[in-house]
C-alpha cells in the first residue's frame, strides 16, 4: 500500500475542506462509489436512549458519495466553520493488513493547539485504492 500516506492525509484534508465543490469532487475521489463510514461507537445520548427502549447500541452509517458529502459537510459546518477547530492527523498512517489502513486524528483547537476530541478511521481500500470502508472510533487514541 504505497499510497497510505496519500490516502490519509488526502482523507484529514477532506475534513477541513472550506469549499463544498471541493469537498464533494474529494469524496467521489477517495470513496469508492458505494463507499460506507461507519460511526462505531454513537454519542451517548443515542446510546442512551437505545438502551432505554430495551435495543442493543446502534451503529451509525452513511453510504454512497452524496451521504458521505451530507456527513462531511455537517461535521465541517459544526467543528470547522465557525473557525474554532481544525482537523489533523496524529500519528503515521498504520498499514493493518493489505489494503486495510489506520489513521489516527485530532480535532485542534485553531487557537491553542490543543485537542478537543480525537479518533481512530480504519479505512479498507478498494483495488482501486478508495476506501470501500471507514469505521470511525471517536475518542479513540
Amino acid at each position: 500500500m504505497s499510497n497510505r500516506r496519500d490516502v490519509a492525509e488526502r482523507f484529514t484534508a477532506l475534513w477541513n475542506e472550506p469549499d463544498a465543490a471541493r469537498r464533494s469532487a474529494a469524496i467521489r475521489e477517495l470513496w469508492a462509489d458505494d463507499g460506507v463510514q461507519v460511526l462505531v461507537d454513537p454519542p451517548v445520548e443515542i446510546r442512551d436512549a437505545a438502551r432505554g427502549l430495551a435495543f442493543p447500541v446502534p451503529t451509525l452509517d452513511v453510504r454512497g458519495h452524496e451521504a458521505l458529502d451530507a456527513r462531511v459537510s455537517r461535521a465541517y459546518e459544526m467543528f470547522v466553520a465557525p473557525g474554532e477547530h481544525v482537523f489533523e492527523a496524529t500519528a503515521e498512517p498504520v498499514v493493518l493488513m493489505p489494503d486495510v489502513l489506520a489513521v489516527r486524528w485530532s480535532m485542534v483547537s485553531k487557537e491553542t493547539g490543543e485537542p478537543a476530541g480525537s479518533g481512530l478511521d480504519v479505512l479498507t481500500l478498494d483495488a482501486d485504492g478508495r476506501i470501500r470502508t471507514d469505521h470511525q472510533f471517536i475518542g479513540g487514541s
